[in-house]
């Protein structure tokens, strides 16, 4: 079911039409209301004006999370506090947060975009949401939540956390979509296994799952420990929260773009130039419908390409790719570039191990050091030390020959890798202490 049948299915004629004007609208309202773009488009040697095509956002510079760290914490709002209703923040665990804020007709705009993401992700009135993004500060959390309810729906504000009493709720309540990261929802599924709980008992439908990178076979994966059909879903708090785009649960290829809502492009990552859709590159977002925080050309880091194609679910908006990692996680081990998704791909191919791993990066001698430690299946770790050492030399040799780069596998009894309630912790580069 397609939520918003006119604006989901416009043709492209009429969607640029409306995206030149919102766009022209946002640009006027941030040069008059924020110092920072002011200040970048006088830099720039521009103004509002000189954009007169959607072509011409090339000429507009980009916008960087340090840029938003900068203007810590209200100085990027385009609207007085008084008609700020809700501010939401990144963690800071990389550094300064970062804080976003919402007028009620955001709050409205994002709730409607959520209501469009759940029905693609399959959805509907009658359906019983168990929401075990966080919330809080995050913008999962809430950010389900009311675009369930504006969809019809029942939600479960269950959030994170508590995952033995989530595994009862899901069991009791009849739960028939579950929302959350898919690193959190392979821990449900392992601690319902503990509880006795088969998920094949569950009424579950639907999962949509996001805010970490996953693969394809990761999905496979889901779908078969969850007993799901599972979709992705894509969002970052700078330009709203979750409900910028997601998958279709009938096609499941590709991510559709809420375009009347947001310009999407790729650019290359080092020299910055916009690529034709299809070439891979840097994920840039421009919001058109914001009031108290938009966004110009915000370069989200994460890794993707478009594709301009209808749909067979008979949504036109562009789609972008799964994706496969970010510009800024990307490991460079002895001058090969290396994302945890590529190393995600060659340990879901391995039948012995569980989809739970972790990169660790040392520097020995000056040389960097990839270790890729892997929790291997209860039947597994039980065989003898020799059986184990060949499959961790079989992992490193498939590794190695898949990715080119070399890597330690070290081989570690369930649940040896500590679980997170929200994203998973797939990186610990030692090189940064």
């Amino acid at each position: 079911m397609i939520y918003d049948i006119e604006y989901e299915t416009m043709p492209r004629e009429a969607l640029e039409s409306i995206q030149l004007r919102r766009l022209q609208t946002t640009l006027q309202r941030v040069y008059a209301s924020v110092p920072f773009y002011r200040e970048t488009f006088k830099a720039a040697g521009i103004t509002p004006a000189d954009i007169k095509t959607l072509k011409d956002l090339k000429y507009v510079p980009f916008t960087t999370k340090q840029d938003l760290r900068d203007n810590y914490p209200f100085n990027m709002f385009a609207v007085p506090m008084d008609n700020v209703v809700r501010i939401h923040a990144s963690s800071g665990t990389t550094g300064q947060p970062t804080v976003v804020g919402y007028t009620a007709r955001d709050v409205g705009t994002w709730s409607t975009l959520m209501a469009r993401a759940l029905s693609a992700g399959g959805a509907g009135r009658g359906d019983i949401i168990h929401n075990a993004y966080g919330y809080g500060l995050f913008t999962g959390g809430l950010g389900v939540h009311y675009g369930a309810e504006r969809l019809g729906a029942s939600v479960i504000p269950v959030s994170g956390g508590n995952t033995k009493r989530q595994v009862v709720i899901m069991k009791d309540f009849g739960a028939t979509v579950i929302t959350s990261t898919p690193s959190y929802a392979l821990h449900l599924a392992e601690i319902a296994e503990d509880m006795g709980v088969s998920f094949a008992s569950l009424k579950f439908k639907f999962g949509i799952f996001g805010a970490e990178p996953w693969s394809e076979k990761m999905r496979e994966e889901l779908e078969r420990k969850l007993n799901l059909t599972a979709v992705d879903i894509y969002g970052l708090s700078e330009v709203m929260g979750p409900g910028v785009a997601i998958e279709c649960h009938e096609a499941k290829k590709g991510l559709h773009v809420f375009e009347d809502h947001f310009i999407a492009e790729i650019v290359d990552p080092k020299t910055l130039e916009p690529l034709p859709y299809g070439e891979t590159g840097e994920l840039v977002f421009t919001s058109l419908t914001k009031e108290a925080f938009p966004v110009i050309r915000y370069r989200t880091r994460d890794i993707t390409s478009l594709n301009p194609e209808p749909c067979v679910c008979g949504r036109t908006h562009v789609r972008m790719n799964r994706v496969t990692g970010r510009s800024d996680d990307m490991l460079i081990i002895r001058g090969v570039n290396v994302f945890p998704s590529q190393i995600e791909s060659v340990l879901m191919e391995i039948k012995e191990v569980e989809p739970h791993y972790q990169l660790v990066v040392d520097r020995e001698d000056n040389l960097d050091v990839l270790t890729v430690k892997v929790e291997v299946g209860e039947r597994g770790f039980s065989d003898e030390v020799k059986g184990l050492q060949q499959l961790e030399r079989r992992i490193t040799k498939t590794i190695k020959e898949l990715l080119g780069v070399s890597a330690n596998v070290k081989l570690v009894e369930p649940k040896a890798i500590e679980r997170s309630q929200g994203k998973a912790i797939r990186v610990v580069d030692n090189r940064q202490i």
